[in-house]
């Protein structure tokens, strides 16, 4: 019976052997066919191993969640320090442009309050001013050695826009850059020209906006990487390794080494200290003040210490997601898969819809509270306390429903900025109301702030679970490292248990 069209197998006539084959051409053809056949199987079977091998893997998932400055990144640095201690070393020398920049901004922000601050007005026989009309500022006369320091640290202007344009890839032409600066009296321009960072509509110099990136591919640290070729080798690791290399010398270290005294003499000013207190400027408060180790950070053969790249402050955007398996060193989590999280702190993303995607199969939530900030507002609303957004934050968290199940770990962080502040008499009670008349020391007020958080916990959540909250700062590398083995035994046992092997 003759095949109908249609019935035609359409790969039989490409399967069939060519016309006017030979004995020879089939016998090569035949084994090619059967090499071809078993690279198909092998790639088939590699893959099929792959999958088993990922399906035996243990993979944890953590989500850090918090306000801008609240500790997250410096958290996630501390878990690539415990944990992946190779690749943070690695990396140590791609956080020194961060450092410095860290060290300008300080500068700037010393010059700024003395470029606004009044000079009083020369003295005039009918002019009279009583005490009470004199405004802090007119009574701080601005010395002639601050105004040639000033001159002096122009440079810097200089280096600041340099490490800018150096820290931000030009595919984030959305991020903040300065183009011309003025702080230091009169404006100067940069010899060199950033169109991706100029904004036309205004020239000014943006005091108040912080620089901030974008984690992805294209990060800061990859377009650093490729200044520093050592760096994706572990190389430099001490000052000894980095001299050898001669990679270690840059533009803006050689500046900085040069100004080293003059910002010195800048910071030990009584001047510049007493109008710092006048205007309530605490940068020894603030994330990346390094001003204290000046001649360190800025010695031309520096490279960062592992403390200096948990001090050092870089603002990120967005949310990203950093997977690290865990070293030897981590001992019997070794292989272990961690997928931490960090969400972007700023108000625009906290708390919204930029986390949802995030809540499924997390293991658990490091919530970082800063309570250090309870005299300070959001610089992204001057009008709300950051304490007060931190506790409205905490209570959104407990009470959403996709995280019912989910193990929130608080972190009461900066407690020793707390306990800075409160001892040098500013009350709490000033600030918090239900604080009351209790003693104003660091004891009592981590044992207050515990037992607040602790009870929206208890009040919001939808099905009751266990808290978790610590008093941290996460600058002590000593305790911290301490707290963070204690979470990651506890986040390891609730993954096993979730997942039937314990």
């Amino acid at each position: 019976m003759p095949r109908h069209p249609h019935d035609r197998d359409p790969l039989d006539e490409l399967l069939r052997p060519p016309q006017g084959e030979t004995e020879e051409d089939r016998v090569i053809r035949l084994a090619q066919e059967a090499e071809a056949r078993r690279r198909s199987q092998a790639i088939d079977e590699s893959i099929k191993a792959e999958r088993i091998e990922q399906k035996k893997k243990s993979v944890v998932r953590l989500l850090l969640l918090g306000q801008s400055e609240s500790g997250k990144s410096t958290t996630l640095r501390h878990f690539q320090r415990l944990y992946t201690p190779s690749a943070f070393r690695a990396e140590r020398i791609l956080w020194r442009s961060v450092i410095q920049l860290n060290v300008v901004r300080s500068v700037r922000t010393i010059l700024d309050a003395v470029s606004t601050a009044r000079p009083p007005p020369p003295p005039q026989p009918s002019d009279t001013q009583s005490p009470a009309e004199e405004s802090e500022d007119d009574a701080l006369s601005v010395p002639h050695d601050i105004d040639l320091l000033k001159m002096r640290l122009s440079p810097l202007h200089h280096v600041e826009a340099l490490l800018i344009a150096k820290l931000i890839p030009p595919s984030q032409d959305d991020t903040w850059a300065p183009m011309t600066a003025s702080s230091a009296g009169g404006t100067l321009v940069s010899p060199y020209h950033y169109p991706a960072y100029y904004h036309r509509s205004d020239q000014r110099w943006h005091h108040s906006q912080e620089v901030f990136v974008r984690p992805s591919a294209t990060s800061w640290k990859g377009v650093l990487a490729k200044s520093f070729p050592c760096a994706t080798s572990g190389r430099p690791n001490s000052i000894d390794d980095a001299s050898s290399t001669g990679v270690t010398r840059d533009e803006a270290q050689q500046v900085l080494h040069a100004c080293c005294g003059d910002i010195i003499s800048l910071w030990n000013n009584h001047f510049v200290r007493q109008l710092l207190t006048t205007r309530k400027v605490r940068l020894e408060e603030a994330p990346g003040f390094f001003l204290n180790d000046l001649q360190r950070v800025t010695a031309l053969n520096y490279i960062p210490s592992d403390d200096d790249v948990l001090r050092a402050r870089l603002k990120t955007v967005g949310v990203s997601e950093y997977r690290c398996e865990m070293e030897a060193s981590a001992g019997r989590e070794h292989g272990t898969e961690w997928r931490i999280v960090d969400v972007g702190g700023s108000r625009s993303q906290v708390g919204r819809a930029t986390w949802v995607p995030f809540f499924d199969n997390v293991d658990a939530i490091i919530f970082l509270a800063p309570i250090s900030a309870f005299d300070q507002v959001l610089s992204e609303d001057r009008t709300v306390n950051r304490l007060e957004d931190s506790v409205l934050l905490w209570k959104s968290i407990c009470s959403n429903k996709l995280l019912a199940n989910v193990d929130l770990v608080l972190f009461l962080n900066k407690c020793d900025i707390l306990e800075a502040k409160l001892k040098s008499g500013i009350r709490l009670a000033k600030y918090v109301r239900s604080y009351g008349d209790r003693a104003n020391d660091l004891e009592t007020a981590c044992k207050y702030f515990r037992s607040k958080f602790s009870a929206i916990h208890r009040e919001y959540s939808p099905l009751p679970r266990k808290f978790y909250g610590f008093c941290t700062s996460v600058t002590d590398t000593t305790t911290t490292a301490g707290i963070l083995a204690s979470v990651r035994d506890m986040v390891v046992r609730r993954h096993l248990k979730q997942s039937r092997l314990m």
